[in-house]
């Protein structure tokens, strides 16, 4: 993993992080992602006149990986609605990179030095620490439920994605038709179930989720093309030190319980940072 590939996904991370809370905070979270994922959409609508489709090869993985996105929102606004920015967000995450780290082995070939497994193993370890600590009482495990959920929702898609850019043969054709077509099924989904409501409901969540939706779409730009030249799972368990903003945002911003148990935990993912930049 090079200097560059290394910095633009550590900012990734930090783009995904932040829009998460977006997200959660305020609102319904159906309606805020939706607004997201449109947003998305829009700003892709002009590089259509002058960026050519990706070629045939490409398009059953952008198709799969759209498919396995909706599944991913729906999933992941479940679990904000009841559970915490600072469990839910870091479980998903979590659960992801050993499952990309199988998938790219048995679907790519990528196998993993000793030291990006052990790098891996470090990152998830601190990531479910965070996930499985304390509860405050009464808690349901649902949110941990529709998290882990998520997470292999984020799994499949990372390795659609990760294939399907290197079928692309042009990183910015793929990334400017994925993200045009990926907020079309939930966002208008979603307009569309809540369409009753949207007079009320649309105007306090509309700018806070516009900004979100640029974040993201600058947030997974950049790790498709990271993805082009640098091992699946290498990418998907760096970015996933988005968790350790997460949980200081959820903690100290939101007030949610256990922050120092959650943020110190989430430093361990630090040290997997650190191990995977040598192994790699």
């Amino acid at each position: 993993m090079t200097p560059l590939v290394f910095t633009v996904v550590l900012g990734a991370a930090i783009l995904h992080a932040t829009w998460n809370a977006l997200v959660k905070h305020g609102g319904d979270p159906f309606l805020r992602l939706a607004v997201v994922n449109l947003t998305g959409t829009l700003v892709c609508l002009p590089f259509l006149l002058v960026v050519e489709p990706p070629v045939a090869a490409a398009w059953p993985w952008i198709v799969l990986s759209l498919s396995i996105h909706v599944g991913y929102c729906a999933f992941l606004c479940l679990g904000y609605r009841t559970g915490d920015l600072s469990q839910v967000y870091p479980v998903a995450r979590g659960v992801a990179p050993p499952v990309v780290a199988i998938l790219g082995l048995l679907v790519a070939g990528e196998v993993p030095s000793p030291g990006g497994l052990a790098a891996l193993a470090l990152i998830s370890g601190g990531i479910l620490v965070i996930a499985f600590g304390r509860r405050a009482p009464g808690q349901s495990t649902r949110p941990l439920l529709l998290a882990a959920a998520c997470g292999l929702a984020i799994a499949g898609y990372t390795i659609c994605d990760g294939l399907g850019i290197r079928a692309a043969q042009s990183t910015l054709s793929y990334i400017v038709w994925f993200f045009f077509l990926d907020g079309l099924p939930f966002g208008l989904g979603v307009l569309w179930l809540q369409r009753r409501r949207l007079r009320a409901a649309l105007p306090p969540v509309l700018l806070p989720a516009m900004g979100g939706g640029l974040l993201s779409f600058a947030a997974y730009g950049l790790v498709i093309w990271a993805m082009r030249t640098t091992p699946m799972a290498y990418v998907s368990a760096l970015r996933e030190t988005s968790v350790i903003l997460a949980a200081v945002i959820g903690t100290r911003l939101l007030g949610e319980p256990f922050g120092r148990e959650r943020v110190t935990a989430a430093c361990i993912v630090a040290g997997g940072i650190g191990l995977l930049k040598l192994a790699s």
